[in-house]
């Protein structure tokens, strides 16, 4: 039976006293498909929408029939010690660049006039944990406004609640936009409907224009996902009216309250459907989706959302205390600045509530405050629960949420360390439910990855590259090798699988889902690596993760051989599999007995002589000493092949390469 868990000594609530001023700034709700971003302004407020199936592009070919060619010009350079000339043909093995993720649109609302004067010290704006809920008040006068949000996940809705303090003070006006191509129009007297569709294809986002470029009339895009959102009001009964304005806004006047229910949806159908071919309906799904909650009370709503988040949250708890013994051995430190008195932390303590967030991360450092920890650990917990949940996509590169029709990094999942990041807590804060589009998401990497294993590579098994999207891209991606070409993503992600089984032991889980696509990755592995002159097994070609070297001649090469990541994450993938096996009693297998067989000629790690660990099979010099990859320290964490008591010399190492990486900053 599962204790329950006490209450946190202080709100575990991120608060502001003002409207956000940045995207960063907003606060950001979800139920693991839908979210919203919360910007609070007063006279007027923007609500950032997202709904994580709308991406660019359609499924694609991720093979290169003359990569195997290619792959061995760039062999033969670096078997002859040719880094740069290795580093320029390696281009030939990229692929095309991966697709974007798209938002939603916006909820633009417009209050009365009277707004324009509120009350600044009245303004208070929060995010709290332990509801899943943002919350916005302020005076206008003597009437107090509240606004509450949250992403329902049983109910699949954002639900929002704005009231004042006296009857008949609540007026705005209401619409719905979007920078992508979309229509909105209003549906009977109280819903706005936004339908809309993302390019078929990735092109250049027209900043200046704020839009995508037309395209030429005989070279139309391909058909992409479409979308629709569908913006429900109900109002205080007996009081208010609501306006339709101008066909696409309404118009709420004199209400006491009035809710907002948004649902949304779209045509994808799947990673391997072509949107052209799906039978989705989004228009018909998100209405589908306000209708079987129109008999649901606002309380009722929150209700069901409470007991299905906190079911998720209210699993760890954790406290911190301060104390006046942390530094030692360093009598610079004055450590009385960095303990208030007890009077002080009783005074921030009933007061928390009202201490905006920012000014407790800016005392941080003169005022330690462990309930900031906390806050912080919690809110990673919060974040993860919000955008990744059964059913729904991979948590993106942000989550679920992104402003913009060209974002950072298309928002792409990649498997270089940030899809892997972004569910580290997953099984340690006891959120393995959420783990679960990771899963699958892996499953459908397999499939197009080992089209190009076999294509690509002319191997078994499959691979996926350093970065993906919806589509399940397995290839690599475009422009620089640095980055794109590196065939361990798949291999990274498989890690996960194993780890899933080491924390939960669900046998069946190992059985069915995790060791297919354990032996899948290790059958690539095996095909991947090659004799280093009858000696050891190395890969080749090979890169460290975003980082390059300076060659012997003074020229910047990223390609070389046996970079210390690919060994230690193929190192970690032979140990996953063969301890699989054990449990699941098929350590004969003849695929067990050649991992089992390489294990043992995988070439060692090896110490450079500055005494940091190699990042590569050569003693390179860093083209960035202070680069912010730990690729080469990858076996210490989040691998396991590295310990103080099997591996001492190379611990030792790995502390000195922090130190080289730049610690001693945060440090001295």
């Amino acid at each position: 039976m599962e204790k329950e868990v006490p209450p946190t000594a202080r709100p575990l609530k991120i608060g502001f006293d003002g409207p956000a001023k940045h995207f960063t700034d907003a606060i950001p709700i979800g139920n693991g498909r839908l979210g919203a971003m919360v910007w609070g302004g007063v006279s007027s407020e923007l609500i950032q929408l997202n709904e994580d199936t709308l991406w660019t592009g359609v499924p694609g070919n991720y093979t290169n029939p003359n990569a195997p060619e290619a792959s061995s010009v760039v062999r033969s350079h670096v078997d002859e010690g040719e880094y740069t000339q290795a580093t320029a043909e390696a281009v030939n093995l990229l692929g095309a660049r991966k697709n974007a993720y798209q938002l939603l649109g916006d909820i633009k609302l417009e209050f009365d006039d009277s707004h324009l004067s509120y009350v600044e010290e009245t303004y208070y704006r929060e995010l709290d944990l332990d509801t899943a809920t943002a919350l916005v008040k302020y005076s206008v006068g003597e009437v107090k406004f509240t606004r509450e949000h949250f992403a329902s996940n049983p109910d699949q809705a954002l639900v929002m609640k704005f009231s004042g303090s006296k009857p008949g003070c609540l007026s705005f006006r209401v619409s719905l936009h979007s920078k992508l191509d979309h229509h909105a129009y209003v549906n009977g007297k109280n819903q706005i409907i936004m339908e809309g569709s993302c390019l078929g294809e990735l092109i250049p986002w027209n900043a200046k224009e704020n839009e995508y470029p037309a395209k030429d009339e005989g070279n139309k895009d391909p058909m992409g996902i479409r979308f629709s959102a569908v913006l429900d009001l109900h109002i205080s009964d007996g009081t208010g009216v609501i306006h339709v304005l101008d066909d696409k806004t309404l118009k709420v006047e004199g209400s006491d309250w009035t809710v907002l229910r948004l649902a949304a949806s779209s045509t994808f159908d799947g990673p391997f459907t072509n949107p052209s071919d799906s039978k989705r309906d989004p228009t018909s799904a998100s209405l589908h989706v306000l209708e079987s909650v129109s008999n649901l009370s606002y309380a009722d709503l929150y209700a069901r959302h409470l007991d299905d988040y906190q079911n998720l949250f209210h699993r760890v708890s954790l406290h911190l205390r301060k104390s006046s013994n942390r530094f030692t051995g360093d009598e610079s430190l004055e450590t009385k600045n960095l303990v208030p008195s007890a009077k002080n932390l009783q005074v921030k303590q009933e007061n928390d509530v009202m201490i905006p967030t920012v000014d407790r991360i800016l005392s941080f450092q003169s005022d330690e405050d462990p309930s900031l920890l906390e806050l912080l650990f919690q809110f990673g917990r919060y974040l993860l629960i919000s955008c990744s949940r059964p059913g729904t996509q991979v948590a993106n590169l942000q989550g679920i949420w992104n402003k913009d029709p060209q974002p950072k990094w298309e928002c792409a999942p990649h498997l270089n360390i940030n899809l892997e990041m972004n569910y580290w807590p997953s099984l340690p804060c006891n959120l393995s439910e959420c783990q679960e589009p990771l899963f699958d998401f892996i499953k459908s990497l397999s499939v197009n990855g080992s089209k190009t294993a076999q294509v690509n590579y002319k191997a078994h098994g499959w691979v996926v590259h350093h970065s993906s999207d919806i589509w399940a891209k397995s290839s690599a991606d475009t422009l620089d090798p640095t980055y794109a070409l590196w065939p361990m993503g798949g291999a990274w992600l498989c890690l996960h699988l194993w780890e899933h089984y080491n924390f939960t032991l669900e046998k069946d889980f190992l059985e069915a889902k995790a060791y297919p696509l354990l032996e899948g990755c290790a059958s690539f592995l095996l095909d991947w690596l090659i004799e280093e002159h009858g000696k050891y097994l190395v890969t080749n070609p090979s890169t460290s993760p975003e980082h390059a070297f300076i060659t012997s001649d003074g020229t910047h090469a990223s390609v070389s051989y046996s970079s210390t990541m690919d060994i230690m994450i193929i190192k970690e993938v032979f140990h996953g599999l063969v301890s699989a096996s054990e449990v699941l009693g098929r350590n004969e297998d003849p695929l067990v007995q050649k991992v089992k067989m390489a294990q043992a000629r995988l070439r060692p790690i090896r110490i450079a002589q500055d005494g940091s660990v190699m990042e590569w099979a050569e003693d390179f010099k860093d083209s960035e000493v202070h680069h912010r990859h730990l690729s080469h320290l990858f076996g210490l964490f989040p691998g396991h092949t590295l310990s103080p008591e099997e591996n001492p010399d190379l611990c030792k190492a790995a502390e000195k390469t922090l130190y080289k990486r730049g610690m001693s900053r945060f440090t001295d």
